[in-house]
């Protein structure tokens, strides 16, 4: 098993006072060229499984958008330091927490950790994910455990305390797999179950926290070049065939999606899953 592209009543959650004072980004607008409309000023964002991969590049799309960013780590804490320190020497605003998204306490402390640091919570990506692939009749149960508690367990667990600190225009962004549609090999019934879950959480979220004003969207990646999933690794000229766009997707268009989703655009956006896959479900 790997690290992959990884209660009380919604009604009566209420917010916390945010400071007026609280300042989360004083770059200018010279020392951010890439991004040039900054539509996160002044928002805060929690990334879980944020140190590599796709959820490496929402952190940096997100710090760039202008949002202050946490994101958490479980062991590549060099890749995560070297993140942090790099947008925060941009004169962008990020922390990094080291949290199991196994664990409901640790993911508690991420959250409240997050708002305490910079001000307030606005965005939550459930990113953390793990994937494992074994014949059905050989398959671990405890791999099946570890599965449901970070893909979906983690997830629902961290959009509860999350909202406990939302409040109108807060958005939750799950990232979730096209396995969810299609699952085009041998191995991964309980990782593809796990995604296909989020499908129907997302919708419940979308649902409970909707008037508060809170969004919950699911987007669902295909084949994307990552260190985990090269674009030219064993499996990637099988599932090309799948495609209708014959390439590997870039983490850093998943990070633009996501970006969207998190930004003032996306308000009338909810309960839904995007793929954002080259065709692999078409």
């Amino acid at each position: 098993m790997y690290d992959s592209a990884c209660a009380p009543a919604m009604s009566m959650l209420k917010p916390p006072h945010r400071p007026a004072s609280a300042v989360f980004n004083d770059a200018t607008p010279q020392e951010n060229t890439m991004i040039q409309h900054r539509n996160l000023t002044g928002k805060v964002a929690l990334v879980q499984g944020g140190s590599r991969g796709i959820g490496a590049a929402i952190v940096r799309r997100l710090a760039q958008e202008g949002a202050a960013v946490a994101f958490t780590y479980v062991s590549s804490e060099i890749n995560a330091l070297d993140l942090q320190d790099s947008i925060n020497a941009n004169g962008d605003k990020a922390l990094a927490i080291r949290a199991d998204s196994a664990d409901a306490n640790a993911i508690r402390h991420a959250v409240q950790t997050t708002a305490e640091t910079f001000g307030g919570l606005d965005i939550l990506v459930n990113n953390a994910g793990v994937l494992a692939v074994a014949p059905l009749d050989q398959f671990n149960l405890d791999d099946f455990d570890r599965i449901l508690a970070i893909n979906v367990r983690g997830v629902f667990i961290a959009s509860q305390e999350a909202a406990r600190h939302m409040s109108e225009g807060g958005r939750i962004i799950n990232i979730g797999s096209t396995n969810a549609e299609r699952m085009p090999f041998a191995g991964g019934a309980p990782y593809a179950m796990s995604k296909s879950a989020l499908v129907g959480l997302t919708k419940g979220l979308a649902r409970d926290l909707g008037p508060q004003g809170i969004t919950v969207n699911n987007v669902q990646p295909g084949p994307v070049d990552t260190d985990m999933n090269p674009a030219h690794g064993e499996f990637a000229e099988s599932l090309m065939t799948f495609m209708a766009i014959p390439r590997y997707g870039k983490s850093e268009e998943i990070a633009s999606f996501v970006a969207y989703l998190a930004g003032p655009e996306a308000g009338y956006i909810t309960g839904a899953s995007l793929s954002i896959d080259g065709g692999f479900s078409a």
